[in-house]
């Protein structure tokens, strides 16, 4: 099914006698069994002011469309919204649906905020099929149910987006990266967590665990002050090794993860950066963990794992158990062969009453992406 309006949206999820598998461009890894409500014909820009930092568009409106919008007129996406197609293998164009479905966020998090943050405001149609509007088209105090943030990262399962209202800001005038070569888990997230520390606004901070170790950190802004910055972080930098200027953009492989891209299997680890290294040591540890990549961004917060299909199912039990022990949770991003696992980080008692009613209230039937979340 790909209806192009909200009312023949609300038909579609009205008239649906089981289960229905949302999609956008297909690109965030989160397949699920239904039949497949494509959000594709519900696209275009509606409402760009540049002045006003807003744009409206169409759910299904490819992420592409939007970013060329936007750098027309020398702004951005300032979260910078990952695409994992690479690592997936999907064939569709992710779209701003699916970026704020999933609140892809990328190494820009840090220092702007995530996905929900810039989100102003929604239209979309829950699992009763009723058409639903929260929100607006600028900044504003909250004065109900802020359905905007609820919507952001609940991947479909409470309702289908069909339009998004968003902020822009505009592209920074210069950027430098700086790297330090040769430094593990526990030096990189040190170097991280000191660059994060200065007063010198750093954007992004990540740690590439292959090729012996990269750890990069990123400023960006007007170009004297991007210089200026560069060269104190050169020095703040200094203890933990050569620092050196890293030519060509590393940041969009990053954040898309193609330089994961051989990973047929990807999770997705919130912890405190604090604890990264000992988590990635107890991985390493393990039978399955052996061949484990993995890619550090958010200064430690968030960890990329990525290995072979063959290590699958004995690795995610125990990335979920030992993300547990340290208060943090893991995401089932992407597997190359179905894997009949809970995909989410297992929720304490009293989290999962309240996720349930929820998406009771949002889908009294349990049609739309169901057992995705629970």
């Amino acid at each position: 099914m790909r209806p192009d309006s909200d009312a023949q949206l609300a038909e579609a999820i009205r008239d649906a006698s089981g289960g229905l598998a949302v999609q956008g461009g297909g690109t965030r890894g989160m397949q699920v069994a239904g039949e497949v409500l494509s959000t594709r014909g519900l696209c275009g820009i509606s409402l760009y002011d540049p002045g006003a930092l807003t744009m409206v568009a169409g759910a299904g409106t490819p992420l592409t469309e939007i970013e060329a919008a936007l750098e027309a007129e020398g702004q951005m996406l300032a979260f910078e919204p990952y695409d994992l197609s690479v690592v997936t293998g999907a064939s569709g164009a992710s779209t701003i649906g699916g970026v704020f479905a999933s609140n892809a966020s990328g190494p820009r998090r840090v220092q702007v905020g995530a996905a929900r943050d810039f989100l102003l405001g929604v239209r979309f149609v829950d699992g009763a099929g009723r058409i639903v509007k929260n929100g607006g088209r600028v900044m504003k105090n909250v004065t109900g149910y802020d359905l905007v943030k609820l919507m952001a990262g609940a991947y479909g399962t409470l309702g289908v987006l069909s339009e998004v209202s968003l902020k822009t800001l505009p592209q920074p005038e210069a950027t430098a990266t700086l790297e330090i070569k040769g430094l593990d888990a526990t030096r990189a997230v040190a170097a991280m967590s000191a660059a994060m520390g200065t007063p010198y606004d750093v954007s992004a901070a990540a740690h590439l665990d292959a090729q012996g170790g990269r750890t990069f950190v990123r400023v960006e802004g007007f170009e004297d002050s991007v210089a200026y910055r560069a060269k104190a972080l050169r020095a703040a930098l200094h203890d933990y090794g050569a620092v050196v200027a890293c030519d060509g953009d590393i940041w969009a492989g990053l954040r898309d993860l193609s330089v994961m891209e051989d990973a047929q299997t990807l999770w997705r680890v919130a912890l405190r950066p604090s604890d990264a290294p000992k988590f990635l040591t107890q991985i390493r540890q393990l039978p399955d963990g052996a061949n484990a990549s993995a890619h550090m961004d958010w200064s430690g917060g968030r960890i990329w794992i990525g290995a072979p299909m063959a290590s699958a199912a004995g690795l995610h039990s125990a990335l979920q158990t030992l993300a547990a022990q340290m208060r943090g949770h893991v995401t089932l991003i992407h597997s190359a062969a179905p894997m009949d696992l809970p995909r989410f980080q297992p929720e304490s008692v009293g989290v999962a009453r309240l996720s349930a009613a929820l998406r009771r209230k949002f889908d009294p039937r349990g049609i739309l992406n169901a057992g995705l979340m629970g």
